[in-house]
């Protein structure tokens, strides 16, 4: 059962309106706007689920899941990220379902449904 989630995202108001609305369900919710930070995060705590943007300031998204493999089996990382992006394209696409991650694409077109896939 998911409880505790960390999400990575480098725009404050995404990542500020994601942390309410998980929190309103019940969820402990860690926040990073850094790349670095998370990864920091990630290797030093536990997490159920991890909600990473592929595009940070500093690194990618997929450089987080990279370095979780510290850590994490790739099985592991495929159970625990949900992976958001507006970028889509078929290399996107093909490089996240080799980690076996989920995949949710930014805007949310159904804010509930999008929750929903972030905790499930």
């Amino acid at each position: 059962m998911i409880k505790t989630i960390l999400v990575i995202e480098d725009e404050i108001l995404i990542q500020q309106s994601l942390k309410k609305l998980l929190e309103r369900k019940g969820f402990s919710v860690d926040v990073s706007a850094s790349g670095k930070q998370a990864i920091t995060m990630i290797l030093g705590h536990n997490y159920d689920r991890i909600i990473c943007d592929l595009m940070l300031q500093d690194i990618s998204g997929f450089d987080v899941i990279e370095e979780s493999k510290k850590k994490y089996s790739v099985e592991e990382i495929g159970q625990k990220f949900v992976i958001m992006t507006a970028y889509n394209s078929p290399q996107v696409l093909s490089k996240a379902s080799s980690y076996n991650c989920k995949l949710l694409n930014k805007p949310f077109d159904n804010l509930e449904e999008a929750i929903r896939l972030m905790t499930v």
